[in-house]
């Protein structure tokens, strides 16, 4: 037996088959006439192509359900399915594969019948071999251009719903995946990711890629909605049902209709309001306040949450059943210090933008300053690194840029000001326990409330300069005050 020369072996996958040999085009021949199709499957493979049979129209169904075919010669009259029923499975199931019809009736309006269908051509027996090969050269050609163009627009599609969404990292690259995967699909998603990381972005990338693009897109903070409050904003109210009801409100869940709900920050929605939230979403109706009727709706929830689950079930601070409502599909969104070679490409658009904004022309980072970005883990994520990469852009001399650690948690490693003086208490809880003289690790919770402390410590007990610092707004600051067990901050 012949061995494979070197080159021969290099150019197989480990398959046995070499990987440089082009895939030859599989053609589909479906006939009940058993001549017919012993002659077509002759010709047809000494046009280079590969034959597939089939002697009925539920074969042939199943032949275009079970693998990849590039062309059909289809039958019109066949047993069990004829020709026009295949056709409009195709039709039915968005199969664009090129059909030709090869028959015996030269029926005109059978001819037409079948173009209307979608058939790229109608041939009648006996066939002209030369003819039918043109024919299918064609068929073949136009179905590839067909492929291109459809893949140029799915990947211009593809820049145009993450545009706002930077970065060339794989980690960033498979969350993009994940979300082109789940927009055609009307599925609930649920967005986790560390505050800053750009789940809005996602949420309105899905909305805007998905069916419900013309409808509209509902951004409600979850947060911010107290329970006597939920079932106006929520669902909305009719004139004078209560005091202060001076004219009819439309709910967000109404304002939703036909479009997307995005409930951002889910995790920290009141406990009453999450069974009122599950309600509206396992019976698609909504009742306003002060009306008798319910009204049906119809929308997709995309939520989003920076929180641990986990722990919130344990302590009942969110419920299960929703929970695995909103979590059909979960994605995921990494963190800046998950994809750190995305900090240059981010930070020259941030400072871009900043030139723009205030007239600024001929700014540019210093390389080095730029390259050791990466050495920072950016706790703040995104939303950090552009108040640092603006900050410097105020403080800089001339027009280089240099991020100095002073932008980075500016005051995060200062002296805790004298005249703030904090419960022995409050500092015991940021001080991990040793044990045998080594620190013992603690979480990232731990962590993120370490640096809030010390933010606070830093700014002389001012929350607007705290939440500046930490890259974050006031609201979410006093979230996490509240989150970390910190309340009385708020009063200092």
């Amino acid at each position: 037996m012949a061995t494979a020369s070197r080159e021969d072996r290099n150019k197989m996958n480990g398959t046995g088959f070499r990987t440089d040999v082009p895939r030859k085009n599989v053609v589909l021949i479906a006939d009940d006439d058993n001549t017919s199709r012993r002659i077509l499957s002759h010709y047809v493979q000494k046009m280079g192509y590969t034959a597939v049979l089939a002697e009925d129209g539920d074969e042939c169904i199943k032949c275009i359900t079970d693998q990849p075919l590039d062309v059909i010669l289809l039958d019109i009259n066949m047993p069990k399915k004829d020709g026009f029923e295949v056709m409009l499975h195709l039709k039915a199931h968005n199969i664009t594969t090129p059909v030709i019809m090869v028959t015996a009736s030269n029926d005109v309006p059978h001819a037409v019948k079948c173009i209307k269908l979608g058939a790229f051509e109608y041939l009648t027996k006996p066939l002209n071999i030369e003819r039918l090969e043109i024919v299918m050269r064609n068929a073949l050609a136009e179905s590839s251009l067909k492929t291109q163009v459809q893949l140029l627009q799915k990947e211009l599609k593809s820049k145009e719903l993450f545009h706002r969404i930077i970065g060339k990292s794989k980690a960033i690259k498979d969350a993009m995946e994940q979300a082109k995967q789940v927009m055609d699909t009307d599925l609930n998603v649920l967005i986790l990711g560390e505050s800053g990381t750009g789940k809005e972005l996602f949420a309105q990338a899905i909305h805007y890629g998905s069916k419900r693009k013309n409808g509209p897109f509902v951004s409600v903070n979850c947060a911010a909605i107290s329970n006597n409050l939920a079932d106006s904003l929520l669902f909305g109210h009719v004139k004078g049902s209560f005091t202060g009801a001076i004219k009819d409100h439309i709910g967000f869940f109404e304002q939703a209709n036909q479009g997307t709900i995005f409930l951002d920050e889910i995790g920290d929605m009141d406990s009453e309001v999450q069974a009122k939230v599950l309600r509206a979403i396992q019976e698609r109706k909504i009742r306003r306040v002060g009306e008798k009727k319910e009204i049906q709706i119809d929308f997709r929830i995309i939520s989003a949450t920076n929180r641990d689950f986990s722990q919130a079930f344990k302590s009942n601070q969110f419920r299960e059943d929703l929970y695995y409502r909103l979590q059909e599909f979960p994605l995921y969104i990494p963190p800046l210090r998950e994809r750190l070679e995305d900090v240059p490409l981010l930070a020259n658009v941030f400072l871009d933008e900043f030139s723009r904004a205030n007239s600024i022309e001929d700014l540019q980072f210093d390389p080095g300053s730029l390259k050791n970005l990466g050495n920072y883990q950016w706790p703040g994520n995104i939303r950090e690194l552009k108040n640092a990469v603006q900050r410097s852009a105020v403080t800089r001399k001339g027009n280089v840029i240099e991020i100095l650690p002073s932008v980075l948690s500016p005051g995060l490693t200062q002296a805790v000001p004298p005249e703030i003086i904090l419960p022995e208490t409050f500092v015991e809880s940021i001080t991990p326990s040793e044990s045998n003289g080594n620190p013992v690790s603690y979480s990232l919770e731990a962590h993120e409330k370490d640096t809030i402390i010390t933010a606070y410590k830093a700014s002389r007990g001012n929350l607007t300069k705290t939440a500046h610092m930490l890259g974050i707004g006031r609201a979410t600051l006093y979230r996490k005050l509240d989150k970390f067990g910190l309340k009385y901050l708020k009063a200092g």
